[in-house]
């Protein structure tokens, strides 16, 4: 008689293929509210190098591309955040607009404008505390010390800094440039690398309620300076004369006279929006036309 058949251990150490392969993966956040990334500003000397402004959960930065992050705005006076830029001119200074740039009933306020030199390793505060909410700033490439922010104001109630500021000596003083009025703020600026006194500002009339979001009104549109902002015009030939949303927009790099903005959400007639959607000018914003189709737009 041979040897006695003896029973292969089982491995137990290994998944099994029948244990693995019903499970299936599915997203468990962000939520609806939860998570909101509402800026990126990319280095462009080391593109594996980002600064990533989340909503209600402060500033990171990631070297290697996004597999890790790293924590920047933890001892700072706000968790809020609206956007992130980068100085054209000197890619370790990061610009830091606070209060996040959204109108949920979930959104918190910010505490003004930061700036670190030091690729956000140490942060000042450099005022504007009041606008409480931010949603864009543009570096001056020719200098560092003219700084423009876009400040929506306060979401809950009127007044407070809200419109266009300026710096021209890196944030020690601000003047506010474009003031439409208490009830609407800046939603961006942006600015033409060609000639940075030529800017571009999108303001944004909105009111939070508790039972409701005034989410736009006549005095939303765009403006543009070619002075540096001692004189703006409203261009919006070409545009919904309804009342508009919030404008998010767009420069090319290619040819700065080529503009793109998306006009939010704006007026409910008969149950139909109109008026919301992608529009694109190739003259500076002289002229408008809708290139959205059937595309609607929520900025």
């Amino acid at each position: 008689a041979g040897a006695p058949h003896t029973k292969k251990p089982e491995d137990k150490s290994k998944l099994k293929a029948s244990l693995t392969a019903g499970p299936k993966f599915r997203s468990i956040a962000p939520a609806i509210c939860s998570g909101r990334i509402v800026d990126l500003a990319v280095d462009p000397v080391m593109p594996s190098r980002w600064f990533v402004a989340v909503a209600s959960g402060g500033v990171w930065r990631t070297d290697n591309n996004g597999t890790t992050f790293t924590p920047l705005f933890d001892s700072q006076g706000s968790y809020s955040i609206g956007c992130v830029t980068l100085d054209p001119s000197n890619r370790h200074t990061v610009w830091v607009g606070s209060g996040e740039n959204n109108s949920q009933r979930s959104v918190s306020w910010g505490d003004g404008v930061y700036r670190s030199r030091d690729d956000g390793k140490t942060w000042e505060n450099l005022g504007l505390k009041d606008s409480e909410h931010i949603g864009k700033i543009a570096v001056d490439p020719r200098d560092s010390n003219v700084v423009w922010v876009a400040a929506q104001g306060p979401l809950w109630r009127a007044g407070g800094e809200r419109g266009v500021y300026k710096t021209t000596d890196g944030g020690k003083s601000w003047n506010r440039v474009l003031h439409i009025s208490d009830d609407t703020g800046a939603n961006e600026v942006h600015l033409d690398p060609r000639n940075p006194d030529i800017a571009y500002a999108s303001s944004y009339q909105r009111r939070r309620r508790v039972w409701t979001l005034i989410n736009g009104g006549p005095e939303s549109t765009i403006y543009k300076t070619t002075d540096g902002g001692k004189n703006w015009r409203k261009i919006e030939s070409g545009l919904p004369s309804v009342d508009k949303g919030r404008i998010g927009m767009a420069m090319s790099p290619a040819d700065p006279d080529v503009l793109y903005i998306g006009t939010g959400e704006t007026q409910i007639r008969g149950n139909i929006q109109q008026g919301d959607g992608v529009y694109k000018s190739t003259d500076g914003g002289t002229t408008w036309t809708d290139i959205s189709g059937n595309t609607r737009d929520r900025s």
